[in-house]
C-alpha cells in the first residue's frame, strides 16, 4: 500500500469507519454504513462524495479552442464561458480513450476533467498532439472533488453556503467571489448518480473544511458519506457507462450509444474518419439496457444469449438494483432489432444457469410506461 495514492480527504474516511479499497491508483472509500443504504439516501435526500482521484488538465493558450475541438467528438465551440460539457476522446480507429467532461473558463482556457484510471494515458495523449502555442498542466494533486448528490442537495448547500444554486442549469457552472470559506471554489450542475445536485472543485487543503460544513448542514436532510459502491450502482441505474467496462479503447462511441455527443460534421477531430465509415456501415453491435425478469443478478463477463441459446452478447456491467430489487445490466449484443428493441427478451449466462432479462432503455429507476 506504501505507493497507493491518499485523496485529501482520507483521514476523514478513516475517522468515519469506511471500508477502504485501492481503486485508480487511490486508496478510496468502497462503503460507510452499507452500498444499498447509502445508495437509497442519494435516491431521497442526499450523498456527499468524494471524487477527488479524479484528473483535471488545464488547457490553455492562443490556439486552446482550436485544439481542445481537435481532441474530443463533442463540439467545443459551441461553449461559452461558464459551460461545460460531456465528451468522449478517440484514438484514429475511433476506440475511445476516455470519456470526459470539458469547461470552458475562456477562449484560452479550458479545463478537461478525465477517469482516474487514465489520467496517464490522457495526458500522454494530449501532450503528444499538442501544439507549440497550447499549454497542458495536470493539476489533479491540487484539485479536490466533492459531488454533493440527491433531493435535497440543494437545500444542504444552501444552509451550509448561504447560496442558492438551484437555478444553475444542468452542464453549466459558477466560481463565486467567496462560498464555504473560499475564494477558490467552482460549482458545476453535473453528477454521475440520475439524481440532481453539484460537484464542487475546491484547492486540496481546503477539501476537508468543505466536507465537514456540507455534512453538517446536511445532518437534518438525511446527508450520508457516499462510497465507490453506491455510486456503482447509482450510475448503473442510471444507464451511465463506465470506462473500462462498457467504454474502451476496443468501443467506439456510436456503438456505445454517444452519438449524440459525436458531432461529424463539426470542425475535425481525431476519429472522425474511422466514425463516419462506422455510421456508414453502421455499428455492428450496440450497448443496451437490460433488467433481469427473474431472480438474478448478471455480472460483467456473462454471456448475453437470444431465446435460442446462441450468443449474441456480453455483459459488461450488472448489478441488484437496489431501487428495483432486481439484476440490471448493460452489455453489447448484435446490431439486430429483435436484440435490440426496448422489450425484446434475452438471457444472460453464468455458471451454467440462465437468466431471462428484458431489454429496457435506460434509465431503470425512473417510472415509466414503455414495455
Amino acid at each position: 500500500m506504501s505507493d497507493v495514492k491518499k485523496t485529501p480527504l482520507h483521514a476523514i474516511h478513516q475517522a468515519l469507519g469506511a471500508k477502504m479499497v485501492p481503486f485508480a491508483g487511490y486508496d478510496m472509500p468502497l462503503q460507510y454504513s452499507g452500498i444499498i443504504h447509502e445508495h437509497n439516501a442519494v435516491r431521497t435526500a442526499a450523498g456527499l462524495f468524494d471524487v477527488s482521484h479524479m484528473g483535471e488538465f488545464l488547457v490553455s493558450g492562443p490556439g486552446a479552442k482550436r485544439f481542445v475541438d481537435s481532441l474530443v467528438t463533442n463540439d467545443v465551440t459551441s461553449l461559452y464561458d461558464g459551460k461545460a460539457l460531456y465528451t468522449a476522446m478517440c484514438q484514429d480507429d475511433g476506440g475511445i480513450i476516455d470519456d470526459l467532461l470539458v469547461y470552458r473558463f475562456g477562449s484560452e482556457m479550458y479545463v478537461l476533467v478525465v477517469n482516474a484510471s487514465r489520467k496517464d494515458v490522457d495526458m500522454a495523449w494530449i501532450e503528444q498532439h499538442a501544439p507549440p502555442d497550447v499549454s497542458v498542466r495536470d493539476v489533479s494533486d491540487e484539485t479536490a472533488l466533492l459531488a454533493l448528490q440527491g433531493p435535497r442537495a440543494f437545500d444542504i448547500f444552501e444552509k451550509a453556503s448561504g447560496t442558492n444554486f438551484s437555478d444553475l442549469k444542468f452542464y453549466h457552472f459558477e466560481r463565486p467571489a467567496e462560498c464555504l470559506g473560499s475564494k477558490h471554489l467552482l460549482v458545476s450542475r453535473t453528477g454521475y448518480t440520475g439524481e440532481t445536485g453539484v460537484e464542487v472543485y475546491c484547492p486540496s487543503e481546503e477539501a476537508a473544511s468543505i466536507w465537514t460544513k456540507l455534512m453538517d448542514a446536511g445532518r437534518e436532510f438525511g446527508l450520508l458519506p457516499a462510497g465507490l459502491g453506491a455510486r456503482d450502482t447509482l450510475r448503473l441505474e442510471a444507464g451511465f457507462c463506465l470506462y473500462g467496462n462498457d467504454l474502451t479503447v476496443e468501443t467506439n462511441p456510436l456503438e456505445a450509444g454517444l452519438g449524440w455527443l459525436t458531432k461529424l460534421e463539426a470542425g475535425p477531430f481525431v476519429g472522425r474518419d474511422a466514425l463516419r465509415r462506422v455510421k456508414e456501415s453502421g455499428p455492428a453491435r450496440k450497448l443496451i439496457g437490460f433488467i433481469a425478469e427473474e431472480r438474478g443478478i448478471p455480472r460483467a463477463g456473462n454471456e448475453l444469449l437470444a431465446p435460442s441459446g446462441e450468443a449474441v452478447g456480453v455483459v459488461t456491467s450488472g448489478s441488484q438494483s437496489p431501487t428495483l430489487s432486481k439484476g440490471v445490466g448493460l452489455g453489447y449484443v448484435e446490431n439486430r432489432p429483435e436484440f435490440t428493441t426496448p422489450g425484446s427478451l434475452l438471457q444472460v449466462s453464468a455458471r451454467g444457469r440462465s437468466t431471462a432479462v428484458k431489454v429496457t432503455r435506460p434509465p431503470f429507476h425512473v417510472k415509466r410506461t414503455e414495455s
